[in-house]
């Protein structure tokens, strides 16, 4: 953060009047109608629309080979997690996954998109042990913080059917991490209970969060919500535990879908999203109305599992429009909230906006309003971190 105190004028903040935002010591401490002019130090904002930094609550920022040669997709049989983890598994050493340069310039292509904070998930697993998160630190260490990040020790290949996984996850936890991760108990592990019981061991004795994948469908992945929701509140880990994924739930009948929602409430669950193509669109509407802390994350970028992704969070929130069917204004600006203020719980922050208080996390774009923002996704003008300009003009500047 800086201490340097200034102003950043003219900006529309989420599309209303023109105002000046008076920034020190790295915080938002106050706003006033634009004024129409600029002191020494102060930033013009050209009018331009102005919104909170976006919040990535699911990356995985240990596995891209972003900054190298093209890598051509690999994995040639019926898709499934499975084939995804072993494919994986094979191609990853090849291209010295994990590294520190890929996943530096993961972060640098967060920050010139706006992104300031993300929760991301490590791999850890018998072949690369604790490395990720050594390559995680290192490219913190080389952008500075000019982007927070929340860690999740993550076992991508299974816990209890490659043993000594659980070992490592609680040397992680040791290590620092700030959530320990799981992957379908059901589906990869086959013993739920198992996994559960060891992963919420852990998180307790560790005095750190949980992270889950849960990708199960049918009854066994209801079955896994109800595990989960009633383990959480047997550990008194309300509020410490998230559900990632969940694809199941768009496909149940509302009254399955009322009784979940109400038992994540119950267990202060929280819940991240990818707004994956082809899968049914999450009650969003429904978990933001009883208040479960709902997030967007970008999954994997540009790695074996698949070659897209640009660390773009307002083209995310562009797909999550797209996938829930959304149209209208209020809906459209509600998925650009998603991106951003809405992640404020997973990066472990109670105030994330364009608000006294806040972190002076700041993104500037030239657009109508937000919903032409969400349309569009137009380069970002101006990035601020921390009241530090970290980017401009789609240029990472750390």
């Amino acid at each position: 953060m800086t201490d340097q105190k200034f102003k950043l004028t003219n900006v529309r903040p989420w599309g209303g009047p023109p105002a000046d935002i008076l920034i020190e010591n790295g915080k938002i401490a106050g706003m006033a109608p634009a004024s129409g002019t600029t002191e020494q130090g102060d930033i013009d904002g050209d009018g331009l629309l102005a919104l909170p930094g976006f919040i990535n609550t699911h990356a995985h920022v240990d596995k891209s080979w972003w900054g190298q040669h093209w890598v051509s997709y690999t994995y040639s049989e019926h898709p499934t997690v499975e084939g995804w983890i072993a494919n994986e598994r094979a191609e990853r050493g090849k291209h010295n996954i994990p590294n520190s340069s890929s996943t530096a310039a993961v972060l640098r292509q967060f920050l010139l998109n706006g992104t300031t904070a993300t929760r991301t998930h490590i791999d850890v697993d018998l072949g690369v042990g604790l490395r990720g998160l050594e390559v995680v630190r290192a490219a913190k260490e080389e952008i500075g913080d000019a982007i927070q990040i929340a860690t999740v020790a993550f076992p991508q290949d299974g816990v209890l059917r490659r043993p000594g996984v659980m070992k490592l996850l609680d040397e992680a936890a040791q290590e620092g991490v700030d959530f320990v991760g799981a992957l379908d108990p059901g589906g990869i592990d086959h013993d739920v209970r198992g996994q559960l019981d060891g992963i919420f061991d852990i998180a307790v004795n560790r005095n750190v969060g949980i992270d889950l994948h849960l990708h199960d469908f049918g009854s066994l992945g209801v079955y896994e919500f109800r595990e989960v929701m009633k383990r959480t509140i047997e550990a008194g880990l309300q509020g410490r535990v998230t559900i990632s994924h969940g694809f199941v739930l768009g496909t149940l009948p509302k009254t399955l879908q009322d009784e979940i929602i109400e038992g994540l409430v119950k267990a202060g669950i929280s819940w991240t999203t990818v707004a994956m193509g082809g899968t049914a669109p999450l009650p969003w509407q429904a978990m933001q109305q009883n208040s479960v802390p709902l997030g967007l994350g970008t999954d994997g970028i540009r790695d074996m599992w698949s070659p897209f992704g640009d660390g773009d969070m307002l083209r995310l929130a562009h797909q999550f429009a797209r996938v829930s069917g959304l149209r209208h204004d209020d809906k459209l600006e509600a998925a650009v909230k998603l991106a951003t203020a809405g992640g404020a719980h997973f990066v472990g922050r109670d105030l994330h906006d364009l608000t006294e208080g806040a972190r002076a996390d700041i993104v500037l774009v030239d657009a109508q309003n937000v919903p032409d923002a969400l349309v569009r996704c137009p380069t970002r003008k101006l990035v601020l971190s921390g009241g530090k300009v970290v980017a401009r003009d789609g240029e990472a500047l750390v």
